[in-house]
């Protein structure tokens, strides 16, 4: 097109450095690796990130029962509809400790050699083997009690660090009233629990702690092994006016021996958890693990586009609480539940 040949010249040497100077600065950004994203904040959109950007989640679950599988279902869905979708934007590596600390630990060195972009850790003991192996990954947990007394945060308010989530904290109070109203000559109360899991005593210590304005007295039966429950339940039997089974990973992962115990005495079993008395138990009243999980997946849609860091995000806990009947295991416990209860009930087992 140009005339001159003296022009063409002239255009070849200014235009010779400037692509070279663009072709440095690709390959520069194609050297930066996709899981450095994370230090330059993402921008604020409901996008989901572009899918030669996939992230890696890790999930470590310590054991399969239906509270725990609820609430990582509810956090993989809400992830989903806030643009995160496994096999897509991102990749989730689910792993299962089944109950065991040592392998607890074993999925927590894993995703750190790995170099997940997030983990999520389902349940206290996880959790610590979580935070106790990687001090980078932004570390999420879920379905735990007391993160504090867990030595996984600093305070609920101000976590610090790379770890924080949501706490399932029961109301252990209102929970053994339940006792008292569908029994009021109860006197004594049965807890079993894991010696091994911290969130489990301190819902323990809660309950001593209020037993005495409710007219109780608590017996305790510590286990160390699932299949140490039945045995507990049993050695119970004749002592307790009702069980008391509060979010023990163990005990819960095998509620059915305590169940059947309790159904051949005709002793009441009270939950910590709606998952439980869906299984068997008579009441409870509690939070929703599947909304706990959908709440914490949406703390890891914020982590996930650079819009906050985990030691910023205060320990969230559920508002939502809901009194949760089963009318059929109170028959076979020999139960009858007072209208009152019935009518103020959130779901109703039948």
């Amino acid at each position: 097109m140009f005339k001159q040949k003296k022009t063409v010249k002239m255009m070849k040497s200014f235009l010779f450095p400037l692509l070279l100077l663009s072709v440095t600065a690709c390959g520069q950004q194609s050297a930066t690796p996709a899981n450095n994203q994370s230090t330059a904040p993402a921008a604020s959109t409901q996008e989901a990130p572009a899918p030669d950007k996939q992230l890696t989640i890790g999930i470590s679950q310590f054991v399969e029962h239906p509270a725990l599988d609820a609430a990582r279902e509810g956090f993989v869905a809400q992830l989903a509809k806030n643009g995160y979708e496994d096999g897509k934007q991102i990749k989730i590596d689910l792993k299962s400790a089944q109950a065991s600390m040592d392998t607890a630990i074993s999925i927590a060195q894993k995703f750190e050699a790995d170099k997940v972009d997030l983990v999520l850790a389902i349940a206290t003991p996880t959790a610590q083997a979580a935070a106790q192996t990687s001090k980078e990954i932004p570390i999420l947990f879920t379905a735990v009690t007391d993160p504090v007394e867990a030595g996984l945060v600093k305070s609920m308010e101000k976590p610090e660090g790379n770890v924080t989530g949501t706490s399932d904290m029961n109301p252990v109070e209102e929970q053994l009233k339940l006792i008292k109203e569908m029994k009021a000559d109860a006197k004594t109360v049965g807890i079993i629990y894991s010696s091994g899991e911290v969130n489990s005593k301190v819902q323990v210590d809660a309950a001593k702690a209020v037993a005495d304005k409710l007219g109780l007295t608590i017996q305790e039966a510590a286990i160390t092994s699932a299949t140490e429950v039945k045995q507990a339940a049993e050695s119970m039997v004749g002592k307790v006016d009702a069980y008391y089974i509060p979010t023990d990973n163990m005990v819960v992962s095998s509620i059915a021996a305590v169940l059947g115990v309790a159904e051949s005495q005709k002793i009441p079993v009270i939950a910590g958890e709606e998952n439980s008395v869906k299984s068997g138990a008579i009441a409870t009243y509690g939070i929703d693990y599947t909304k706990l999980g959908a709440q914490t997946a949406d703390m890891a849609v914020k982590i996930l586009k650079g819009e906050a860091k985990p030691g910023d995000m205060p320990v969230e806990m559920q508002a939502d609480m809901k009194l949760v009947l089963n009318k059929k295991a109170a028959e076979k416990m020999g139960v009858t539940l007072p209208q009152a209860m019935l009518d103020r009930a959130g779901e109703v087992v039948e």
